[in-house]
């Protein structure tokens, strides 16, 4: 889709005075207080608008020898020629002038990078202004922000850094030094977009411990970073930019995870201002309070976002990677986290080692070194593997890829004891269950239920209103999906559609969301789900989920929705059935979004699926509540209907089946899947 039609499809965005008062009845007086600190720093920083000064020479000098890396061929996982090949390949399209972000082409970034330029609307950012004058939300000023911010990140440069340290090449160091020259040349403390996000300076930071320990056998390097007072006024500076002003109460989710990871991150690899122990040490209190507060004791993230869940794992590995083995700062709690997210990641996966797409995801990652193709699952069980040992019931991940094997040779191996002896199939703090086969196949049917918290905080800002939905897979490809994220920023009607009620495969009741939304990353009110029951999840032929929801409470006749799925593994059904609980009539639309390999045939109600698996060709027939009217819809733009983000930044077209109807009190739809073509069903439903 082109961009421009996304703008045409813009609508009217919400009053800002509207929105801060949303805002500010979802934080609490604590709150209030820190952010009205925060506001009287950033006048005082305005008075004279600050420009950088050289902070006190390092009370000792950066030691060469900190950063010395072991050769490629001695990492503890081995890096495979397909992921040498991808960077060196990758490396040699950004010397040619050509970085993907955030899957889009950019030829902004050659020789003279220009780091203030949205690739998809041209819009140019501020790169003089007072950071915090800059309205960073307003497309037609700055553009999409995250296409802005996203480059200077500095994850091409890690991939160039990446390239030199496995090939020697002087060529992508090169680019690296005039790369980083100018960035820091052109940001100055507190002008343009790129200090007003502390997410930003932080993984900016990561990128920056990073890109040092990979260059450290380049001739150039000490040139570059230790003796460079340009560098050292930044390092300085970003990390007093974060310990001034942290992420707070309602907003100290994934942020402040990231601020605290950089901060720990610098501090420890270049121990050389006199704050530095300081950050350091308050760093690492600081990641072990959110690494606990961020996490259910299942092992899922609590933003129930699952790439939020992936980042905050990267975010506090890659902090953790510059502790002192001798002298550790972060205690083996942090590691039980950490251990817990990864058998959480190992059970949720899918038999293509693909995780529910739940809640936001926009691409972002801790840590960048592989090229293209590198996948970030793969590559944190593969680590998890090596970390913490692979438990017998865990999938089989790829090894290969760079980013794994250098972590694990900086965190080495960590025993933790207590993890669970078989896939966990209900989180029942984090609200979801899975009903699959039990043993993983090419014709593995797997089915997320959700009945969990709307979001993490009392702003739930990368929550979709989606309780009650499901995700049905068939050997990994996506039969009825989530259909994603797509955007941020700079386009309301389609960060709307992605987060709505309709946009996911649940029941939506008089034309409204289960929640009211407050603003783009603001939830005003949050339904509370409930599980009813839940069983045959670890054996026998049959394994049931109910759940129940009040997002509707909001309607002047309230209306309580309670919804069950019937898995039976050996027929290969799942039967789906909704009862709505009311005093009166209620128009509802009920909505499956196929998968984007799934083709449909729609006769009356019975819909005909059919898609290519990895055995073969695969058919389901999908028999529709013949109480409601159903039609298929597929990439519809007044209103958004039919679509599909594969990854943040990309739409395409799919077919929703959407059920339309008037239901009396007590009324039950019934809806029932039915996979045909398995080849071998005995082998699919046993055990482990």
């Amino acid at each position: 889709m082109r961009y421009s039609d996304c703008l045409g499809a813009l609508g009217p965005r919400t009053d800002p005075l509207i929105w801060y008062f949303r805002r500010l009845r979802k934080m609490s007086a604590e709150e209030i207080l820190d952010r009205v600190r925060d506001a009287t720093i950033k006048q005082v920083w305005r008075v004279g608008f600050l420009r950088p000064q050289a902070p006190a020479r390092p009370a000792f000098s950066l030691v060469a020898a900190s950063f010395a890396m072991p050769s490629p061929e001695t990492l503890p996982l081995g890096v495979s020629a397909q992921a040498r090949g991808a960077i060196l390949a990758e490396a040699e399209a950004i010397l040619a002038g050509t970085v993907c972000i955030l899957g889009h082409e950019s030829r902004l970034l050659g020789e003279v990078p220009d780091w203030f330029t949205d690739i998809r609307s041209d819009h140019r950012a501020p790169s003089e202004t007072y950071s915090f004058d800059i309205p960073y939300r307003d497309s037609n000023s700055v553009g999409e922000i995250k296409y802005v911010w996203e480059p200077s990140r500095h994850h091409h440069l890690t991939i160039l850094a990446a390239a030199y340290y496995l090939s020697g090449d002087d060529r992508f160091a090169q680019r690296v030094a005039i790369h980083l020259t100018s960035w820091w040349k052109e940001n100055l403390l507190l002008h343009g977009v790129h200090w007003i996000s502390g997410i930003e300076i932080a993984i900016r930071l990561l990128s920056w411990v990073w890109l040092r320990r990979l260059l450290a056998c380049w001739s150039e390097v000490a040139m570059l970073f230790d003796d460079n007072p340009a560098f050292l006024d930044q390092l300085y500076w970003h990390q007093a930019y974060l310990a001034a002003l942290p992420s707070h109460g309602s907003s100290a989710n994934n942020h402040l995870m990231a601020e605290i990871a950089g901060r720990f991150a610098a501090a420890s690899a270049f121990p050389i201002f006199a704050e530095s122990a300081g950050w350091r040490v308050q760093a690492a209190k600081l990641i072990e309070r959110e690494v606990a507060a961020q996490t259910w004791k299942d092992g899922l993230n609590r933003e129930l976002a699952t790439a939020y869940h992936g980042l905050t794992f990267e975010l506090v590995l890659t902090a953790a990677a510059e502790d002192d083995p001798q002298r550790p700062l972060l205690g083996e709690m942090v590691w039980r986290h950490l251990a817990a997210m990864a058998d959480a990641l190992a059970s949720m996966v899918d038999v293509g080692l693909h995780p529910p797409r739940q809640g936001d995801d926009d691409g972002a990652v801790a840590l960048l070194v592989d090229g293209l193709g590198f996948d970030r699952w793969h590559s944190l069980l593969a680590y998890s593997q090596t970390a913490f040992g692979r438990c017998s019931w865990w999938p089989k991940a790829r090894v290969g890829d760079l980013r794994a094997a250098l972590l694990a040779w900086r965190t080495g191996r960590h025993i933790v004891s207590d993890r669970p002896t078989a896939p966990i199939r209900h989180f029942k703090e984090g609200g979801m269950v899975l009903l699959r086969d039990l043993a993983a196949s090419d014709e593995e049917l797997w089915c997320r239920c959700d009945h969990g918290p709307l979001g993490f905080l009392s702003t739930a800002a990368h929550g979709h209103a989606d309780a009650l939905s499901i995700e049905i897979r068939y050997g990994g490809v996506e039969v009825l999906c989530d259909p994603g994220t797509y955007c941020y920023h700079g386009h309301d009607p389609w960060r709307s559609y992605f987060r709505s009620t309709l946009g996911h495969n649940t029941l939506e009741i008089d034309g409204i969301n289960q929640c009211r939304a407050g603003g783009l990353f603001l939830w005003r009110d949050h339904p509370h789900s409930e599980l009813v029951g839940v069983s045959g999840l670890d054996s026998g032929e049959v394994a049931e989920w109910s759940a129940s929801h009040d997002g509707y409470r909001q309607l002047a006749i309230p209306v309580m929705h309670q919804r069950s799925v019937i898995f039976n593994r050996w027929a290969r059904t799942l039967d789906i059935h909704d009862r709505l609980t009311s005093l009166q009539l209620h128009s509802v639309r009920l909505a499956f979004h196929l998968g984007p390999c799934v083709d449909c045939q729609l006769t009356d109600n019975v819909a005909l699926l059919a898609w290519q698996g990895a055995a073969g060709p695969c058919q389901a027939r999908l028999e529709l509540p013949d109480r409601l009217a159903w039609s298929p819809r597929r990439g519809e733009q007044n209103p958004l209907l039919g679509w599909y983000s594969p990854v943040f930044g990309r739409v395409e077209p799919t077919t929703v089946l959407i059920g339309q109807g008037l239901l009396e009190p007590e009324t039950d739809l019934h809806s029932r899947l039915v996979v045909s073509g398995g080849s071998n069903t005995e082998a699919v439903i046993g055990h482990h």
